[in-house]
């Protein structure tokens, strides 16, 4: 439970939460979306224990959309997994690094899409030679994260700002449907759990406790940290802010404060990149050895032990994303641009694999059922096909559209290209 928490708590609660207060009307809304954000991650948790607990193998989406619906959305996940979800999220994390690595020593004009790049290159040339993650590493990072981050909204709690939060623009332009698409990615990570059923001790059960409880703790800490936020800046200065985290220490601990967080953040940013670095390019190595026309990726390079063939080509392709997103105005929405509707399309073909197992009895007798069958799923799936649209509206919003509109056609029109090249990778 602890290693899913780790997955889903990275850097977007230090960046997602301005974005987020921006697309709100008030506390009780902007607290709102959160506490809705816990329930559809809760609905997906309980759709995904049920597929986990039919098959208890490593693959995740992956296995089960083979399974499920066919080997076209198998391939068309990988495919997209390697070109826009998993480069994208990189880039998206590398973003945030960068703004907070700016709060230490600014770069120049570009600073934060510099210093993305430059971490991106460090960790890639890391895995490449053959130093892999440090699992304690990883879980001493994510003690002090978790630690830091109740310790601090308690303290914004019992401290608070009144005197210190700006006033909200009433004329400005909201979406809910953009809220939850930044509330969601914050909560994205708990999916990947099910790539680690196969090596959960008696995965049929214990991957319901797994994901639902690990849901609940973190939809708690969630609701902590951004009831800290607007307890200091209020809903406008939290809309306001670029690094909402070191603007509330700025305020509580000035800027020493400011500046131990935002080193807490940037080895926090560093850790999930490098561990998303690590994954990812297995599915791309996996991805290789399983269709032909993507032999280069599926070969192991001894020395060092490593894809690194998969790992260079992720590398360049999440450099391409840092480079298009640094001439935005702000790199980790053009991300979310570039990324959320290819995610929620997988994430809704994965959700209805599991009507395709009831019906057919495919799997093994599971050890968990989906509670309020069909209820649950059919609320998930309608969650997935709001967000899916919320995420291509993305093109129509006033404020977003005209910034990063063209990234959200691009992620979908990279998904369409694994259309014909499966067909041609048939061959």
């Amino acid at each position: 439970m602890l290693l899913m928490v780790g997955m889903v708590i990275g850097v977007g609660i230090f960046k997602a939460p301005s974005l987020v207060a921006a697309n709100t009307d008030t506390a009780m809304a902007f607290l709102g979306v959160w506490l809705l954000g816990g329930a559809i991650s809760l609905c997906g948790a309980m759709v995904y224990a049920e597929l986990a607990a039919r098959y208890p193998h490593t693959g995740g989406e992956y296995a089960f959309l083979m399974r499920g619906l066919g080997r076209l959305p198998g391939f068309l996940f990988a495919w997209s997994r390697m070109t826009v979800i998993q480069t994208g999220a990189i880039a998206a994390v590398a973003f945030v690094f960068g703004d907070y690595a700016t709060e230490l020593f600014s770069l120049g004009e570009k600073s934060p899409a510099l210093w993305a790049a430059i971490l991106v290159v460090v960790l890639t040339a890391v895995n490449v030679i053959g130093t892999l993650q440090s699992k304690t590493l990883q879980k001493v990072m994510e003690t002090l994260l978790i630690s830091s981050l109740v310790l601090i909204s308690i303290w914004a709690i019992i401290v608070g700002g009144a005197s210190a939060q700006p006033v909200r623009d009433a004329s400005a332009d909201r979406s809910l449907g953009l809220a939850m698409i930044f509330v969601l990615l914050t909560y994205g990570g708990w999916n990947e759990a099910a790539y680690i059923t196969g090596e959960v001790r008696d995965a049929r059960r214990n991957m319901t406790r797994i994901l639902i409880l690990g849901i609940l703790l973190v939809t708690a800490l969630y609701l902590l940290v951004n009831i800290g936020y607007i307890a200091v800046l209020g809903v406008g200065g939290v809309a306001q802010s670029k690094a909402v985290a070191a603007d509330v220490m700025r305020i509580l601990a000035g800027e020493g404060g400011a500046k131990v967080l935002a080193i807490v953040v940037c080895v926090s940013a560093a850790t999930t990149i490098n561990a998303a670095i690590f994954t990812g390019s297995r599915t791309s190595y996996a991805f290789g050895q399983d269709f032909r026309l993507f032999t280069a990726l599926g070969n192991w390079r001894e020395h060092g032990s490593t894809p690194a063939n998969a790992l260079i080509l992720q590398g360049i392709v999440t450099l391409a994303l840092i480079a298009a997103g640094s001439f935005t105005p702000d790199g980790f929405s053009a991300m979310v641009a570039y990324t959320s509707p290819v995610f929620w399309v997988f994430f809704l073909l994965t959700a209805a694999t599991l009507f395709v197992f009831r019906a057919r009895g495919g799997g093994e007798a599971p050890a968990f059922k989906t509670p309020l069958y069909p209820l649950v799923p059919i609320v998930f799936i309608a969650a997935c096909g709001y967000m899916l649209w919320s995420s291509i509206d993305y093109i129509n919003n006033p404020v977003y559209g005209p910034k990063f509109g063209n990234l959200v056609l691009a992620g979908l029109a990279i998904l369409a290209a694994g259309i014909p090249l499966y067909w041609f990778a048939r061959k």
